[in-house]
């Protein structure tokens, strides 16, 4: 079992498997309840109702935050930690997840550069787990403890020996799209399947929901779009997909800074776009 940073932290494991850590194979790791289910339902999938694949969950953040409206405006700090750690437990017992790390971290820590303590159980965590597939958020996301969390995740990647790396690692998104990611570079996850599934694991977050954001309908809304317009001449698919980012480059490349890595994407989406519209214009 590890050790973690903060007395606040908990792991569950759903069903009471001492071996949970060893069995992983998908791994998802978000900053705050909620964040797995929206941004790595496509491993959660994956792994539900097997007994070779398992999805570990870990969540970095407290949970501290008041909503704005609803029955839990006004609410003090600790019965909302208290009351979305319940609500991540429900959606891994939902998600029959192999286990649940909620870290306790507050954001202000995440985006301290200069705080270590996420990164230290972070590769604690993946060295206990070696997971074949790793989702997370992506560097181009706009949410400030989001980034932290990807910046905490790949230098905890990093610090692994060749052998341990995953074979894949997902930018996921979040609070941005990523359909503005050039064709040669998007990953699509398909998450069709058992949509009762994720519209239970979203819907188990009503500290959120009832508290006036509803990311059940705009999660759902969005991994329908993203079916849709894959493709501009083709019938759809796939039902249902999340787009993703592939950060094995710079998990790979230990040299390679995440600021280059998406300045480099911007730059192939901006050629791709120009070349586009020339050719429009020569057509005329």
């Amino acid at each position: 079992m590890i050790s973690f940073t903060k007395s606040g932290a908990s792991f569950v494991v759903p069903d009471g498997a001492e071996q949970a850590l060893e069995r992983t194979t998908h791994l998802g790791v978000g900053a705050h309840q909620d964040d797995l289910e929206f941004m790595a339902l496509h491993g959660i999938l994956a792994c539900y109702g097997r007994t070779d694949r398992w999805f570990g969950g870990v969540v970095c953040t407290d949970g501290a935050g008041s909503p704005e409206s609803g029955p839990y405006a006004g609410a003090s700090g600790d019965v909302l930690r208290e009351m979305r750690r319940r609500e991540q437990i429900a959606a891994a017992h939902t998600g029959q997840y192999g286990f649940i790390a909620q870290l306790g971290f507050r954001s202000d820590d995440l985006k301290d550069p200069s705080c270590g303590e996420p990164g230290r159980d972070l590769r604690e965590l993946l060295r206990a787990t070696r997971p074949e597939v790793v989702y997370t958020h992506n560097p181009a996301d706009r949410h400030a403890t989001h980034a932290a969390v990807f910046t905490a995740l790949l230098s905890a990647l990093r610090d692994l020996p060749e052998d341990a790396l995953p074979e894949k690692v997902y930018g996921c998104e979040v609070w941005r799209d990523l359909d503005w990611l050039p064709e040669a570079s998007k990953v699509v996850l398909d998450v069709s399947a058992r949509p009762h599934l994720a519209a239970a694991l979203n819907g188990v977050y009503d500290s959120q929901i009832a508290g006036g954001k509803r990311y059940d309908r705009a999660v759902e809304g969005r991994r329908l779009a993203q079916a849709t317009f894959l493709e501009s001449h083709e019938v759809d698919r796939i039902e249902r997909a999340t787009l993703a980012m592939d950060l094995m480059p710079l998990v790979r490349d230990r040299a390679l800074n995440p600021r280059d890595y998406v300045a480099g994407l911007i730059d192939a989406f901006r050629e791709e776009t120009l070349m586009l519209l020339d050719r429009m214009k020569r057509s005329r």
